[in-house]
Order: C-alpha cells, then sequence, then structure tokens
C-alpha cells in the first residue's frame, strides 16, 4: 500500500486527519516489516495465577456461604461497566447487597479488610451505580458487605470467613434517585 496516496474519500468524517492516517498506515508497515510474530487483532487469554485461583475459591467460598446464610445470590463477577467489577451481587430480605470477597492466605500482614480502601470503595460504589442504573435502580435497599476468607486452598485446615455487614455506605456525591 502505497502511504503518499491516501483518497481522500477513505477519511473519516470524526475529524480525521491525512496526517493522522499516513502515521498510523506508517507505523502497521514498519512492525509487520519488523516484527514477523506480529498479528492484529488476535486476543488470548492468559492462564489464571495461583492469586487469581485463590481469588475464585474464595469467590466460591463465599458464595456458598451467602446462600447458607439465606441469601440469594443474583450475579457473580459483574461488570456492569469496563473497569468495575463486584464480586458478588445477592439479596436477602427486600435488601440488594453488593459484595466484596478478600482472601488471604494468612493475616500476617493485615486483616483482609484493611485491603478495601478508598480507591476500592470508590470503584466499588461506581460500578453499583453503574449496576442499579442498568437495573433501572430497583426497588430495594442497598448495602455493600464484605467477606473475608483467610486461609488458600492448598492448606489442610479449614478457612475462617467473616462476612461483614454493611461495611460501608455509599458516597454522598452518588445521591440515589427517589423511587
Amino acid at each position: 500500500m502505497n502511504t503518499n496516496h491516501i483518497n481522500k474519500k477513505k477519511l473519516n468524517h470524526v475529524g480525521q486527519s491525512f496526517v493522522s492516517i499516513r502515521v498510523y498506515s506508517w507505523f502497521k508497515n514498519f512492525l509487520q516489516k519488523t516484527c514477523d510474530c506480529i498479528k492484529f487483532s488476535t486476543r488470548r487469554r492468559a492462564q489464571p495465577n495461583a492469586r487469581a485461583r485463590t481469588g475464585e475459591w474464595g469467590e466460591e467460598l463465599s458464595s456458598r456461604h451467602l446462600k447458607k446464610q439465606g441469601y440469594e445470590i443474583i450475579e457473580r463477577r459483574a461488570r456492569p461497566s469496563r473497569r468495575g467489577e463486584i464480586d458478588i451481587i445477592a439479596t436477602r430480605d427486600g435488601t440488594l447487597v453488593f459484595v466484596e470477597v478478600k482472601t488471604r492466605a494468612s493475616e500476617q500482614y493485615g486483616a483482609p479488610l484493611s485491603a478495601v480502601d478508598r480507591d476500592k470503595r470508590r470503584a466499588l460504589n461506581k460500578a453499583a451505580i453503574r449496576y442499579l442504573q442498568k437495573t433501572k435502580w430497583p426497588k430495594l435497599a442497598y448495602r455493600f458487605d464484605v467477606v473475608e476468607v483467610v486461609g488458600s486452598p492448598a492448606s489442610k485446615t479449614p478457612p475462617v470467613i467473616r462476612h461483614i455487614e454493611n461495611a460501608f455506605p455509599f458516597e454522598r456525591r452518588w445521591l440515589m434517585p427517589f423511587h
């Protein structure tokens, strides 16, 4: 493809300039010539590492624990937006509960709850609000819970599971609409 001559009809209407198309096509050609191993638009999922497997194990234990406590699990690993993820969404007694699961092998470096810092709470608030917007604001009470799982799948001792209800509130800036 000759990058010196590009038909102006190929320019899109978003305001993409002639120069940016030339630079992009030059860069793409450069990469294809120099790196034969690069394939465009191929996407591979990485295998979960030990940390991810431990987290999934903790989420599974938490789901079972919540079911035993009378919660109905609506969704696990919900992704209401590109960036946000909610580990478990459950209901019980007219309350929609957003659950964050924290799994640690030991409490040597602190309780798992201490990992739910201000930034994590803000991210959970955003994800929960996005979920509520997508579900058209169900007429329920909402709250955030944290489930701590201390142990590992390889351990012979049973894990310790602690459920902290109403662990933190919705931030004030996310005002709920009136039903």
